[in-house]
């Protein structure tokens, strides 16, 4: 649905919750679960309920995407929020906040979505065709959820029917019982979802594609070495096939008006977007902090680690490059610019300095800033574009885009063997065209070598998504974190050390189930490895 109306009756979707199950009787001017679901107003705030938990800052709100950042070489997460830089120093506890506040938001959204599917039937104002596809959305954010639970805790209770306090004590049910879940769920529903809206209002809702991009992400993860150690082709070809389903689709593309504004209001359910959180700005309260931390605060400031990390313009690191000898910041792949503030450049119309005089901003924590999803550009902002922005950013955060698909694509027929020029040049060749690149030796297909094919694709998600909250996660599904994210020095700008990352391989691939979660329901246990 299209953000402006995506929030409405909140108070009221809130009241499902409360709900009690145990009422027999319908009393005089009170809802209760068996009067609630009656109207299609109610109806809808009830699959509003569902969305909501989205936008909790410890899934995809505040400034959830950017933190998680900071668990990886890319960034740097100076006053701990959410516990974050407890997990990049490998200091993290069971009782850590993201851990907590991830676990109980997805179980949120699964209990708002299991309380919708089991009552929307009895709806008196909604047809047929209204009610199959509200639960079809229902089913799409149940599954999301759970994707959430296995990508992160490895597993967790399996529960599809509503809230019932007796089933608090539930034990985690088998990961691969869970997984098989998620996925006939989201194939179900691929076939029940339109292909897109025609109205407007509409805009925000999952569609098939979004179903079939969200299995494929699934899907490449059990694919990977932390699930899949022995390399077995079968789980890479069932992801290859998912992400072509989505390919052949003709319903997406890459979004070709400029990599930097894919990541503002203008490019908003573009011809990329698959499926996205929708914010929107002040005086509602219902946007994101994105734009205010990384201006006021430097939250989740660039590391020089990753700036380092940038390839030349040539496609090539700098030790290979032609490019080798250039100054800082120059002849740098095209993205670094339009992703990051960096000493030397202009931001909110001020140059950016490097010692925390600029009026505008602050830079003080690594020199650097992120750019993705903040209204400011080169431009002084004005002062309505403050106003709005404060603690509150409008842009809509993309969880699942085109080109994630692209790459996955390009992954997955690799890993089996079968990246050809053919798969190169719609993947990997066309995200670069897109980002900006024109040298013909960053466009060309490097060759057949899978493990320097294997290189250019692990490049190009890191940098693709430079501040999207997907390299954690890369790092643990390729098993690569004990290396990139263990007795890793990190430093600022000009080269000063602030901290060591540390992460224990027997320990931290998997979060622990949270310890007030095991203390309400002991069945949980026994907990992850290490905890």
């Amino acid at each position: 649905m299209m953000k402006k109306n995506l929030y409405f009756g909140i108070a009221l979707s809130l009241a499902v919750a409360a709900i009690s199950c145990s009422m027999d009787f319908e009393p005089t001017g009170a809802y209760s679960d068996k009067t609630f679901w009656y109207s299609a107003k109610n109806a809808e705030s009830g699959l509003t309920g569902c969305f909501l938990p989205l936008r909790n800052g410890s899934l995809f709100g505040h400034m959830a995407i950017a933190l998680e950042e900071c668990a990886t070489p890319n960034a740097y997460n100076y006053d701990n929020n959410s516990n974050w830089n407890d997990i990049a120093k490998g200091s993290h506890t069971a009782e850590g906040t993201v851990f907590a506040g991830r676990w109980k938001y997805a179980y949120t959204g699964i209990g708002r979505c299991n309380m919708l599917l089991a009552n929307i039937d009895q709806s008196k104002e909604l047809s047929s065709e209204e009610i199959t596809q509200m639960k079809a959305q229902a089913r799409f954010l149940r599954a999301l959820y759970y994707s959430v639970l296995t990508t992160y805790y490895y597993s967790a209770p399996l529960i599809t029917d509503a809230p019932d306090i007796s089933q608090v004590n539930q034990p985690r049910a088998e990961r691969a019982t869970i997984i098989q879940f998620i996925l006939d769920e989201l194939e179900a529903v691929s076939k029940i979802l339109p292909r897109n809206y025609t109205s407007s209002s509409d805009q925000g809702r999952p569609t098939a594609g979004a179903a079939l991009a969200l299995r494929a992400r699934v899907l490449l993860f059990e694919a990977s070495a932390l699930c899949n150690p022995d390399h077995n082709e079968e789980a890479w070809r069932a992801a290859a096939d998912a992400a072509y389903a989505v390919m052949e689709m003709g319903v997406y593309a890459l979004y070709q008006s400029g990599y930097a504004k894919l990541f503002t209001e203008a490019a908003e359910h573009s011809s990329e977007s698959i499926f996205n959180v929708e914010f929107v700005s002040n005086p509602t309260g219902l946007g994101h902090s994105i734009d205010i931390v990384m201006r006021q605060y430097n939250s989740a400031a660039p590391l020089k680690n990753f700036v380092d990390s940038y390839w030349m313009k040539d496609g090539k690191p700098r030790e290979e490059s032609a490019y080798a000898d250039s100054p800082d910041y120059e002849d740098l792949d095209p993205r670094f610019a339009q992703t990051i503030v960096y000493p030397g450049s202009v931001w909110m119309g001020e140059t950016v300095k490097t010692d925390n005089t600029n009026v505008r901003f602050t830079n003080k924590q690594t020199g650097f800033i992120y750019k993705k999803y903040t209204v400011y550009t080169e431009q002084v902002p004005s002062d309505e574009e403050y106003r709005l922005v404060s603690n509150c950013s409008p842009i809509n955060i993309m969880l699942l885009r085109y080109a994630d698909v692209l790459l996955m694509y390009a992954e997955a027929k690799n890993e089996l063997g079968e990246m050809t020029e053919e798969v190169w040049n719609r993947t990997v060749k066309a995200i670069r065209q897109r980002a900006g690149f024109t040298s013909s030796a960053a466009l060309a297909y490097p060759g057949n070598d899978p493990a320097e094919l294997r290189r250019q694709i692990r490049y190009e998600r890191r940098i693709e998504f430079a501040g999207e909250g997907t390299y954690y996660n890369d790092l643990r599904r390729w098993r690569e974190a004990e290396t990139a994210m263990n007795n890793l020095n990190i430093y600022t700008f000009d080269g000063t050390l602030i901290g060591t990352r540390n992460f224990n391989k027997e320990r931290d691939y998997w979060w622990p189930v949270p310890a007030a979660e095991i203390e309400i329901a002991p069945s949980l246990r026994p907990n992850n490895p290490g905890w």
